[in-house]
Formats: C-alpha cells, structure tokens, sequence
C-alpha cells in the first residue's frame, strides 16, 4: 500500500525557507546537505553554528556579540544557552510598525478587528507605559484572565517589553483552576475580561473575577477587558481601571528592556489533573529561537501569510501563534465555539480572511469529518498552503479525510511537543512528502530518539520519547521548585541524564532506491502514563481511538487499563451519536473494527457507553484521570478539566466488577 498522500514540486521546495536557510549555511560554513536526516543530523552535531547561524539569519535583536553559544554541563537541565547574550522578546515581535495587518480577531457573533502593526506598537506603548507606572518591574509576574482577542497580546507584549513575566487563562476556567495557577505566582497585576460568549451563550466572568481578586495574594491591580459592553462595573475590592481608560498619566515612547537568553518570559501549568499544577518557567531566548525556528523553517511561514490556530489564552499553541509577529505574518483569532454559529464557521473564515496556514487539534479534524464537512466543494481555499494539527495524535483515516474533502494540494502537518516545551519535537517540513499517519520529521536541533524501557534507542519499533541532548526551549525550571525537585523527577527520572517526554511512539524511515535515508517520520501512539499493557504488550492508546473513530456511530472514545486478576484488561468507553444505544450488534463491529486493523491483544475486554468523556480546558481527553476513577482513587483536581461532571459516569460502573 502506497501511504504516500502528498510531495511539494520543485518551485515549492526552492522557495521555501528552510532551503533558503540552507544556502544561507552554505555560505557561511561550506556545508550542504542531499537530505533533510543529514540536516538534521548536523544541526545536533554542530548545535552551536546551527543555532548562531539562526540568530543570523534572522537578524535576532539584541546583543549577540558573544561567541559563547552553548555553555555545558555534566548535568543536563544546567546547561546554557547563549549565557552572555541579552535581548528582548517584545522587541522582536514588533520589529514591524507599518500599516500592514497584525492581528484580525474575529468570534462567533460575526464581529471583526483588524490591527495594523503600526496600531499594535502605539497599543503597547500605551499600555507598558500604564504599567510601568504603576511600578511593574522586570521579573514582576503579569496574568491574563482572557479570551482569545488582540488585547491579550498586547498585554503580553508590554509585559514582555519591561522584562517581566506573563501567565495567562481562559476565562473558562473555574475560580479554584485560576487559583491553582495564578495563586502559585502571585502576579501584581492581572488583566481579566467581564465575559465571553460560547456556542451562543453569554457567559458573564463578573462574580468569578472578583472572587479570584480576593484570593490572589500580591495582586496589586486589575484591568478589565469589557468584552460584554452591558455588564456592570462591580467593585472587586481592588484598584481596578477599564482597559480603553489604561492610560499613563505621562505617555513615554516605549523601550524595551533588555533579559539575559535564560531570564523567564512565559509561566505555563502543567494540566493539574493528578494534582496542583507544575508552573513551568521559559525564557525569553529560547522561547523566541525555538518559534521561529518552528514558524519559519518548519511551517514556512514569512510576512505574506496569514496564519490561524484554534485556541485559547489557556493553550500553548496560542503562545506559539502570537511568535508569528517576529516574521511579519498576519496572525488570524477566534473565540467562541469552532461549530458556532455553523459547524463550517471556521472554514467560513479560513475563506474569508485568505487563511494560508490553518491549524487546529485532532479533535476538532476528526468532529469535522463526523460532521460530513467537505469544504473542498463548499468553500474557496485558494490560499490555503498548509494544515497544522496537534494535541492528540491524527488518525490516519483523518490524514484521509482532510485530503479529500479539505484540498488535495497542501503540506499536513502533523506537529507534537507540549506545554512542556512550549513548541514541538516532530513536526512539519515544506519540502518533504506526507506519508498518511506520519509526522514528517523530528525538528532541527532535537535530538529526540525512542528508547526501550532498559534506555536503548530503537531504530523502529515503539519506545518512549526521549531527547538525548539539551535543546533551548526546555524550562529553565518550575516555579517555587526548590532544589528542581519536581523539575528533575518530571523530566529526567526514567533516563538518567536524559528528557523522557512522555509520550509513546516510534520513527519510520524511508529510504531511496539507492537505500539512502531520505526522511524520518514520527508516529506518536498516546501519552505514556496512558499505555495499556494487556498480557505484557504494550499498547499505545491511539492505535484503539484511530479504529473506534471509524466507527460512524461512535462520537468519541477512552480507553484504559483495568488491573483485573493479577493483570490488566483493556476497557473502551464510548461516547455515541445522539439517539444510538450500545448493544450487541454495535459492540461486536467495534471489536471486530480493532481486531482485524490490529491485534487480538487491541479488542476490549469491555465497551461501555458513556454520555460524556471528560478532558482538559484545552481538549485533551483525560485517560489517567478516569482511569483512578475505575480503581477508586480520587481525582484531586477537577477544575483542570471542561467538563469535571463528566467523571461520575465512571464510578461504581457495574459492568467493571465481573
């Protein structure tokens, strides 16, 4: 079978970035390479000229003057990246201050801002101004409470300008969520919006705000962004000022603080689901490096696109999608419900607003094709040159359905890293084929290989996720981490001395006739801490989710392990369509679905319906919190999930305990 679904011609591939960064390093170190594996090869074995040769490249701001790149160390969370060098991330996103568009924000009631470069910059002068007056200083900690609109970028980007450091939720969020992150920090300012609206609804945050106000120790003042124009001014106990009334009382041209390379720029949370959450600390440098090395060579991304990713304040990709601005791009927002007003309203603005790189989760893809969406014949998707998708692994039967039904010429890429990181491992290439299932290739500069559970690299087969080598966007550390304690124990207790990622997978090589490597691609087969392990074998638990999901009557599904007589059975639940009950005939298609497209060992000992599967804020279905549910372990933290009622479903199911 021919897995191969798509490969760039000629003139893609001689204009794409990435190419011309390779002529660049042609120039500058006589190197060239036939292969992508020999670039990426190289980019690990010379970390230093690649990663200078990045900062040249794109011209980095700030000083760069010292020829110390990469400080070492026998242990390897205490490396260092560009030790003497100093920049300022803000700087580099606003490098840009003409006419040409920013940001176009639009949400589910059809309304549209469109923000020019030149309109972004004055924005955050006002307001860097406005706090520096109120004494933020670098390494105060800043917070958003907001949806996913232009003002949340722009409090981060003057945050980011002084030098202090920027922490940010959805306003979905409930108070003990917002107090699990936030109350960990302890920021002396917080932007909060009065409302949102979802899937139709008007969701006033008014109440939430204030009583998060009150239990935020340190918080000196608030600023609301006043996303519902009838809600009424409360009094939250604390000097407050409106957003368009966040003025300095002396406006100053704005300047931008210079950090070191490691000083932090974003706190990120890990999900909290097993507990409170980890507080994760990325610097400035890396930060920067590592998106635009994404953006850029990976993505293909330069200031004539327009690119969108549906997400939240809450997610990392949204960080990830602002580091557009350090190119030039046009960064395209949405908040509300992807199937608000209609399921198509997404592609509506795709259409639109001439979206030439789309991104979105795996759910979402995979909600689309369940809903018979086929914008190849309802929609006008000229400039479309890219797909994006991560957060789960894609289907390969999604690989199928976006080709078919979406645009047959475009480069999916399947991309996967995390919070951890704030970027990716595996992701996209311009100029390599897609092979259906496939990530196309481990990332420049990632030494990322999969070991065995004795710690030896596989060449195939499935392992775990490891990087061998430091790379700049690992954390600097979690916050109030004494010791790296916790930071130790999350990264580099499975492997001595290296990054074990947590997610399961393998790599598939594909060679020329001449037996050459010519790409490595990715498949990511679930998180860890989720691998069943029936009889000793273990299981990845997308290799189940990619079977169930053709099941048309099946909306969604969870599996997990039950230890049951000295070992462990696997268990589906699934989320049917409106109106469908499981039964006999239903349950033995989806077990014979898994069975002849797997192994025996895949078939569930059990399938149960359920009315809801719960998952995270950022939707990301949650298989080791239900899977302390089934065993009566408690979950401690239910406010990192959208839908904690969801998880009563799972307890004390009868159909468990024979």
């Amino acid at each position: 079978m021919n897995n191969l679904l798509w490969e760039p011609d000629t003139a893609r591939i001689n204009s794409a970035t990435i190419t011309q960064f390779q002529r660049f390093l042609a120039e500058r170190y006589s190197i060239t390479f036939k292969t992508y594996p020999e670039f990426h090869k190289w980019s690990i074995d010379c970390k230093e000229q690649f990663w200078s040769g990045l900062v040249a490249f794109y011209d980095i701001k700030g000083d760069f003057s010292s020829s110390n790149v990469f400080l070492e160390d026998n242990v390897f969370s205490r490396c260092q990246w560009f030790p003497d060098s100093t920049l300022n991330f803000a700087e580099n996103l606003l490098s840009k201050r003409n006419g040409d568009l920013a940001i176009i924000e639009r949400n589910e009631n059809d309304e549209r801002r469109a923000i020019s470069y030149s309109s972004l910059y004055n924005e955050v002068e006002r307001v860097s101004a406005s706090m520096r007056e109120l004494g933020i200083t670098k390494g105060d900690r800043v917070a958003g409470f907001l949806p996913n609109c232009y003002e949340a970028i722009a409090a981060m980007l003057a945050t980011a300008s002084i030098g202090a450091v920027w922490s940010s939720c959805s306003p979905d969020f409930g108070i003990n969520g917002v107090i699990d992150r936030l109350g960990q920090i302890k920021p002396k300012l917080l932007f909060a919006t009065n409302g949102y609206f979802y899937s139709g609804k008007r969701i006033s945050t008014t109440e939430r705000v204030k009583s998060v106000t009150k239990r935020l120790s340190g918080l000196e003042h608030l600023v609301i962004v006043e996303t519902l124009n009838s809600e009424p001014m409360l009094d939250y106990g604390i000097a407050t000022t409106r957003w368009d009334d966040f003025s300095p009382v002396k406006p100053t041209p704005l300047s931008f603080t210079q950090t070191k390379f490691s000083d932090p720029l974003y706190i990120m949370y890990s999900s909290g689901t097993t507990g409170v959450p980890k507080c994760i600390i990325h610097s400035a440098g890396g930060t920067l490096l590592q998106h635009v090395k994404e953006l850029s060579l990976h993505t293909d991304i330069t200031e004539s696109d327009n690119i969108f990713y549906y997400t939240t304040c809450g997610w990392m990709m949204w960080n990830w999608l602002v580091s557009s601005l350090s190119l030039g791009a046009t960064i395209t927002l949405f908040d509300g419900s992807p199937f608000h007003p209609s399921p198509s309203v997404l592609f509506d603005i795709a259409e639109q607003e001439n979206i030439t790189v789309f991104g979105a989760s795996a759910k979402y893809y995979s909600a689309c094709e369940k809903a018979g969406l086929n914008p190849k014949s309802t929609h006008r998707l000229g400039a479309l040159k890219s797909l994006l998708s991560t957060g789960s692994p894609l289907a390969h039967e999604t690989f199928d359905y976006l080709y078919d039904k979406v645009k047959s010429d475009i480069c999916l890429s399947s991309i996967s890293g995390g919070t951890d990181i704030i970027s990716c491992f595996a992701l996209g290439n311009p100029t390599l084929p897609v092979y259906r299932g496939e990530l196309q290739c481990i990332g420049l500069g990632m030494d990322v290989s999969f070991y065995n559970e004795s710690g030896q690299a596989l060449p195939e087969g499935k392992g775990e996720l490891v990087c061998k080598t430091p790379f700049p966007s690992m954390p600097t550390g979690f916050w109030n981490d004494e010791n790296d304690l916790k930071y130790q124990k999350a990264y580099f207790k499975s492997f001595d001395n290296c990054w074990a990622h947590g997610d399961y997978g393998e790599i598939v090589t594909h060679t020329n006739d001449q037996k050459q490597i010519t790409q490595q691609g990715v498949i990511i087969h679930g998180r860890s801490d989720a691998v069943l392990n029936p009889g000793g074998v273990r299981i990845g638990t997308a290799e189940i989710y990619r079977q169930v999901e053709k099941v048309d009557a099946v909306l969604e599904s969870i599996a997990i392990g039950q230890q049951w007589e000295s070992d462990v059975r696997v268990i589906l639940f699934v989320k049917l369509k409106p109106g469908i009950t499981l039964n006999t005939v239903l349950i033995d298609e989806i077990k014979s679905v898994i069975r002849t497209n797997t192994t025996p060992r895949h078939v569930p000992a059990k399938i149960i319906q359920v009315d809801d599967i719960p998952r995270t804020i950022s939707g990301k279905i949650v298989e080791l919190a239900v899977r302390n549910v089934v065993h009566g372990v408690e979950v401690k933290n239910k406010d990192a999930l959208a839908n904690p009622e969801a998880l009563r479903f799972f307890k004390d199911i009868k159909e468990l305990k024979s």
